[in-house]
């Protein structure tokens, strides 16, 4: 084993889910117990019956203090992209406050939670400013927690690398929101799947710009992945309006919620980069990745609708 010493009982939101399900696997291949919390018990587990499921029962707390009972971590990953519905990221702060209300009312040891890039709990768009609320609650929980806060991940099974190059794929054109100079600093998922991991084994409060070691403006990330697909597609600037009313008109298409304004606006500020001057504690680099993964990236569509609402 890597990072801890003997066997322990973890809990994992979303184990079925995207970041999660990295983070399980890893765990499981260093000999732990892991059981999951998840909105979607019914849907079938890649881990079998080796990863018990339950839901996360919001409504009821002190159902889930029990289902939390005897967890040394809780690696929290529970977290919406876009608001769908009543599934709004202010839903989603309430509800993940109870979930750590609950963990401490367990004995819960440690609390790892996924966070993002410059948090601010006083931040005009709904994702960055729910991000910095609950930073701020789990600083006031009186447990032991390591916030991990990424950028952008990317996988073989991520849904926005993954639709760049669908798109960069299938249309002649691709619209950049603006000039595309801003900065991106993308992480692989195992990477943060590692440090997750790892964050777990202390019990001293730790914050985290977990992210990769390059850094690119939006264009020149956009431009590689065209280049590792084998796509002539031309890419360019537009205005972000522009760029956004093509997302809204794609999405009529795809029944899906391909970009929203507050992606666009948190991008264009550089919001998807470290601040912190830090090493970054991630050593993948997506040009190398893209090496081995371009020539199958993008190859189909991955719809956030059908992935986290059906």
């Amino acid at each position: 084993m890597t990072s801890m010493s003997k066997s322990l009982t973890h809990t994992v939101t979303g184990a079925t889910g995207y970041t999660g399900r990295y983070i399980t696997r890893l765990l499981l291949e260093e000999g732990h117990t892991v059981q999951t919390i998840t909105g979607h018990p019914e849907r079938p587990s890649p881990f079998g019956d080796r990863v018990a499921t339950h839901p996360f029962n919001f409504d009821r707390p002190d159902l889930l203090r029990d289902t939390l009972s005897g967890t040394d971590t809780l690696f929290n990953t529970y977290w919406i992209r876009v608001s769908h519905g009543d599934r709004t990221h202010e839903r989603c702060v309430e509800e993940t406050r109870i979930l750590f209300y609950a963990a401490r009312a367990a004995g819960v040891r440690r609390i790892v939670h996924i966070s993002v890039t410059n948090p601010d709990p006083d931040s005009p768009l709904p994702y960055f400013r729910g991000k910095g609320q609950l930073e701020e609650a789990l600083r006031g929980l009186s447990i032991s927690y390591a916030i991990l806060r990424p950028t952008l991940l990317y996988s073989t099974e991520d849904i926005l690398l993954n639709n760049i190059a669908w798109t960069l794929r299938k249309f002649p054109v691709v619209l950049l929101p603006g000039t595309g100079s801003y900065g991106i600093q993308p992480v692989f998922v195992e990477d943060l799947a590692r440090l997750a991991v790892e964050s777990s084994c202390g019990s001293e409060n730790t914050e985290i710009d977990a992210v990769g070691p390059e850094v690119f403006t939006y264009a020149e990330m956009v431009k590689l992945v065209r280049d590792k697909t084998g796509s002539r597609c031309l890419v360019m600037p537009s205005p972000k309006w522009v760029t956004y009313a093509a997302g809204r008109f794609l999405g009529i298409f795809l029944n899906d919620i391909v970009l929203t304004w507050d992606e666009i606006s948190g991008l264009s500020a550089g919001l998807l980069v470290s601040r912190s001057g830090d090493e970054p504690p991630a050593t993948t680099r997506l040009s190398e990745w893209l090496d081995q993964s371009g020539s199958t990236l993008g190859q189909r569509y991955a719809s956030e609708v059908q992935r986290h609402y059906r």
